[in-house]
């Protein structure tokens, strides 16, 4: 499973061909084949590339609907990154 660092998970914004990903509990997701995250943006607001474990719950839906998407990585502090 791939590691992803913040900084490497915000160039998976969905811009200029980069895959559209996010996180939530440490998990990250990639949401490239949703027509909803089209370019990096779901609902003109929320932007890919981002970890949304402390904004999910403003959302309409809950966090099962990340189930439907692909896990391709954790995310993972700096600490982390030194082991």
């Amino acid at each position: 499973m791939r590691r992803f660092t913040r900084e490497e998970l915000a160039n998976c914004d969905g811009q200029n061909g980069a895959p559209c990903h996010l996180a939530f509990e440490g998990k990250v997701y990639d949401l490239s084949r949703s027509f909803l995250w089209q370019r990096g943006r779901h609902q003109a607001r929320h932007l890919a590339g981002v970890d949304y474990t402390g904004g999910l719950n403003e959302a309409p839906h809950g966090a099962d609907l990340l189930e439907r998407f692909p896990v391709v990585g954790v995310l993972v502090t700096e600490a982390d990154t030194m082991i």
